[in-house]
């Protein structure tokens, strides 16, 4: 509000129509206080890349700032953060033989099958939070059967200029404050229903959108694989661990900048940046 300005979100799965409880989406009221774009964008059941999200914040920053000087991109999906500021090198079209033969293997064998290959010819993206999503975890296994090169080697080569500033803030606390909220937060989500949302959700269960934590723990719940109990402590030790290399990765970025979640110390930061 102090800007009085838009937002875009940079959230993997906030975008979800059907997502709600289990991705923290902002509340209607908030939705209806600031203009929000990224958010109940899509179906789970449509593919979205990271390049197809480049170019959607380009458009949407190209209408936005001719009326707004500063727009706010507000998320933890650090490869989708780093393809609008950086942008994204051509990677070489994989052929639908070997997408379907890679896809075919891993519904049978599942993404292991894949991971174990990847820690062999590619260290670096296990480094990475992508090694622990199924859809890039796969994509990377295509580039390199296809071209026997890693698909870093095709990332970030040749940085792309972008006609506006970027201010990269990474909002930091204390790793026993932030595992405590996490962990109220996931009791929070269970008292306001994400077990009757994952439930209404059954059907799209196997589709990359629903592999995520806080879905696929209570996915086996409800498959009779793990009690409640354990869900629930999974999708808390998950989410601590994902915290983790979300802090691994902005601070391996360039020019991002660590701050309180403090509002004034925000503004401050920004502040100064445009002085």
């Amino acid at each position: 509000m102090h800007y009085n300005t838009h937002i875009i979100s940079a959230d993997s799965r906030q975008c979800y129509k059907e997502l709600n409880i289990g991705v923290a989406k902002p509340s209607v009221q908030e939705l209806e206080t600031v203009s929000h774009y990224f958010v109940n964008h899509l179906s789970v059941t449509e593919e979205f890349s990271v390049a197809d999200y480049e170019q959607f914040c380009l458009q949407k920053l190209e209408e936005l700032f001719i009326d707004n000087d500063i727009v706010v991109v507000c998320g933890g999906t650090g490869l989708y953060l780093r393809a609008l500021v950086q942008g994204l090198d051509a990677i070489p079209a994989v052929p639908a033989e070997i997408r379907n033969r890679i896809r075919q293997r891993a519904e049978v064998e599942g993404i292991l099958w894949a991971q174990k290959i990847l820690r062999k010819v590619d260290v670096h993206f296990c480094a990475t939070e992508s090694f622990y999503n199924t859809n890039r975890v796969l994509r990377a296994l295509e580039v390199f059967e296809t071209t026997g090169k890693t698909i870093g080697s095709y990332q970030q080569k040749n940085l792309k200029i972008r006609d506006f500033n970027c201010i990269q803030i990474c909002l930091d606390i204390p790793r026993e404050q932030l595992y405590y909220r996490i962990n109220e937060r996931v009791d929070a989500m269970m008292v306001d229903g994400l077990l009757e949302e994952v439930k209404g959700l059954i059907p799209f269960k196997n589709l990359n959108a629903l592999n995520t934590v806080g879905y696929k723990e209570l996915f086996s719940h409800l498959e009779d694989e793990i009690s409640l109990d354990t869900a629930v402590e999974l999708i808390k030790q998950h989410t601590r661990q994902y915290a983790k290399r979300q802090k691994t990765w902005f601070t391996k970025e360039e020019n991002m900048l660590f701050c309180t979640p403090s509002l004034s110390e925000v503004i401050q930061i920004i502040e100064s940046k445009l002085a």
